[in-house]
């Protein structure tokens, strides 16, 4: 790429980039969100035309791609949306853009049943995914969203790729996961495939090698082999100031319990949950995909509730069946995926800061008080500091890191008690990221409760007080995060017989 430019309105995304990607090499586009990462792959891919410059393929010079001349080209992309197509089989979203390019984007009647699935078992098997006719069979909307994430990935290897894009790619992956993708990055570029990895994980980068292009305000800021930048070089590159990397958390929970569970179970999720949480505490909880932790986030949230025990608010037992519920009872959610559980993508920052507050900023005949609905968007944006003053903006037109910083200001909107951080900051800038982590200390220091769901764990060490490790629906260690570090985190995650008893985790 050379010289590429790209406006979009008033916004002029990209400034004159310059961009060179060789076959066999790994490849790392850094910056916050906003910076023009998204708009250069999409330039790449075919879905957007620079306004200037030159784009040079095996030395033939293009204005600009198509995505089939992309696609033809041996350019695939995994979007951060991943972009599947929910009501067609695994086989037919793995491979059937093999097909596609083949017939040059007029696809016939019927596929070649028998070639897509010899493809997409192929590509399966690259990704650690089953093969069998079953999965092959399974409708992606059935999916759990880390094996939807594989599929996308195993769509982009399952043809002769030369480029393969991958924006995000493990937001929804566990460690054990990313350490397969990371092998598969490797068998990539042992096949003398370029790989472009858009992503915010510093320790990942280092982990796959290659090479930094570092992105901000739209422009090329620095590029050269990753070994040659330190993390907070890279940060600084990014953001343009110093980042801290050190624990967040500096206050103390209280003495005062303020929530708990007794033997919370859901059938085959989880069983067995007791735990506590005190006003000013943050409490984290991990474990792989499969260990029951994202199921206990969704019923304390009410969203699919638990079946067997008790919960306990301020010393008295809730009923928590429905999301409502757990809102009346004082308990604020911020869901895993933003986009398809959390924002109205094409509603103001407004609309969606006050989402949760409707009624109680309306009359007895209904009509909101739109002066008290602006009041109250405000304050929720500057105290998240959002990046825009203009709150009539809609939600689906900013960056992921301030639609993440949206969505915990409307969880805020009610002053919850307790606070449900399910994937905080999943698919969020390193700039977003200390803006969250500050907030979280800052609630925590003003008397909530936090509860974050999470399996980055340096996520966790930095900002609680305890983390549990969940492993097979059972809470199975518990551990001081002031003290305690990845390894033994991650090996409690794989060892089922690490396990402790409920009434150490009350405690």
């Amino acid at each position: 790429m050379r010289n590429i430019h790209k406006r979009f309105g008033g916004v002029h995304a990209l400034r004159g980039v310059d961009l060179s990607l060789e076959l066999g090499e790994a490849y790392h586009l850094l910056g916050e969100n906003g910076c023009g990462k998204s708009t250069v792959i999409k330039i790449m891919s075919g879905a957007h035309a620079p306004d200037e410059g030159e784009i040079v393929l095996d030395g033939k010079s293009y204005s600009s791609l198509t995505p089939i001349q992309a696609l033809s080209a041996g350019i695939e992309t995994v979007y951060q949306d991943l972009s599947l197509l929910p009501n067609l089989t695994v086989a037919e979203n793995v491979a059937l853009s093999e097909q596609l390019v083949s017939s040059k984007g007029r696809l016939a009647r019927m596929l070649n049943g028998a070639r897509l699935r010899e493809t997409a078992a192929k590509a399966l098997d690259m990704v650690g995914l089953p093969s069998d006719r079953a999965f092959l069979a399974t409708v992606v909307s059935d999916l759990p969203l880390a094996q939807r994430q594989l599929v996308a990935i195993a769509r982009a290897v399952a043809t002769r790729a030369k480029l393969v894009i991958m924006d995000e790619p493990t937001t929804s992956l566990t460690r054990r996961e990313v350490d397969n993708l990371i092998s598969v990055v490797a068998r990539l570029r042992s096949e003398n495939v370029a790989v472009l990895f858009v992503t915010h994980k510093l320790d990942e980068c280092y982990r796959i090698g290659g090479n930094a292009v570092v992105f901000r305000d739209g422009e090329c800021v620095a590029q050269g082999p990753l070994e040659g930048f330190t993390k907070r070089q890279l940060s600084e590159l990014m953001t343009g100031h110093a980042i801290d990397s050190e624990r967040y958390r500096t206050g103390r929970p209280g003495t005062e319990e303020l929530f708990s569970t007794s033997d919370l179970g859901a059938g085959s999720a989880f069983r067995g949950i007791t735990l506590s949480i005190r006003k000013g505490e943050v409490l984290g909880i991990t474990g792989l995909a499969d260990s029951g932790r994202n199921e206990l986030a969704l019923a304390i949230a009410g969203v699919a509730p638990a079946r067997t025990g008790t919960l306990r608010i301020d010393g008295t037992d809730t009923a928590i069946h429905t999301p409502a519920d757990a809102i009346h009872a004082g308990i604020g959610y911020v869901p895993e995926d933003r986009l398809a559980e959390g924002l109205f993508l094409d509603k103001s920052i407004l609309d969606n800061e006050i989402a949760l507050v409707v009624r109680q900023l309306s009359n007895s005949a209904g009509v909101l008080d739109k002066t008290a609905g602006a009041r109250l968007a405000g304050k929720l944006a500057e105290d998240m500091r959002l990046n825009t003053r203009d709150l009539d903006l809609p939600v689906g037109s900013l960056s992921g890191g301030n639609q993440q910083r949206v969505l915990i200001g409307r969880s805020l909107g009610n002053a919850p008690k307790l606070l449900v951080l399910h994937g905080p900051t999943v698919g969020v800038d390193v700039g977003s990221k200390d803006t969250i982590y500050r907030a979280i200390q800052k609630l925590a220091d003003g008397g909530m409760g936090l509860l974050i769901i999470s399996d980055d764990l340096p996520e966790l060490l930095q900002n609680c007080d305890r983390i549990l490790v969940m492993n097979g629906g059972r809470l199975v260690a518990e551990f001081n995060a002031e003290t305690a570090d990845e390894d033994a985190l991650y090996q409690a995650m794989l060892t089922p017989t690490a396990r402790i008893s409920d009434e150490r985790i009350a405690s």
